[in-house]
């Protein structure tokens, strides 16, 4: 089986076991999910989820957060982890927002990584998910994952296991795939534990198939 014809395969079997897969942090607004994807560094989505209630109700808007003192967001921020460095991200971010683009986040790729704290994954998310265009999030149960099972073999920098997978992954399923990887991480390809292969649906697919981490 090629890498092509594995990855196809895995893509189907995800699709079955997480229909209705999907991001799971919480936003109704671009910018929104902007603010959470950068507090997700090092934190759990659902802390996060959490934690940006307490921003928007005291900070209702884009105009609202831009506005604030650095220091009053890292206050709120904090229980994310990394206060500091986060809320000066946010700031400088909703401001440039704000000021050069009236208000609106930038559907170009390049045009959001140069945002701060915005990295490649975080735009990926954003042209994915608000823009539904191409895009492959790579996190760490993207990274994992495929390297298990074989689609990638022993690459574990982001950038460069995001651009293997653009030669396999069909364009118009990248986003929605590496949503998957993320339910199937969470659920049955563990890190923090010993994986669940007695009921994983890759099983049979896996390059590693039971055996021990290294």
């Amino acid at each position: 089986m090629t890498k092509e014809e594995l990855t196809l395969e895995v893509i189907e079997r995800l699709k079955k076991e997480y229909p209705d897969a999907d991001c799971t942090l919480d936003y109704n607004e671009a910018w929104k999910l902007l603010i959470s994807v950068r507090l997700a560094a090092q934190c759990t989505d659902a802390r996060v989820n959490v934690v940006v209630q307490d921003l928007y109700a005291r900070y209702p808007d884009l105009n609202a957060v831009a506005d604030a003192p650095v220091e009053k967001i890292e206050e709120i921020v904090r229980p994310c982890g990394l206060g500091k460095s986060k809320a000066r991200d946010i700031s400088a971010c909703m401001k440039i927002l704000r000021d050069e683009y009236g208000g609106k986040v930038p559907d170009d790729f390049d045009a959001l990584l140069k945002l701060p704290g915005v990295g490649r994954k975080s735009a990926n998310l954003i042209m994915g998910d608000v823009f539904g265009k191409p895009a492959i999030v790579t996190d760490t149960h993207c990274i994992r994952i495929v390297n298990r099972i074989g689609i990638v073999e022993g690459i574990k920098e982001p950038k460069k296991v995001e651009m293997a997978l653009w030669k396999v992954v069909p364009p118009e399923e990248g986003n929605s795939f590496c949503h998957r990887l993320v339910y199937h991480g969470r659920e049955v390809c563990t890190a923090r534990t010993r994986p669940h292969c007695d009921r994983c649906c890759l099983k049979d697919l896996c390059a590693r198939n039971g055996v021990e981490e290294k």
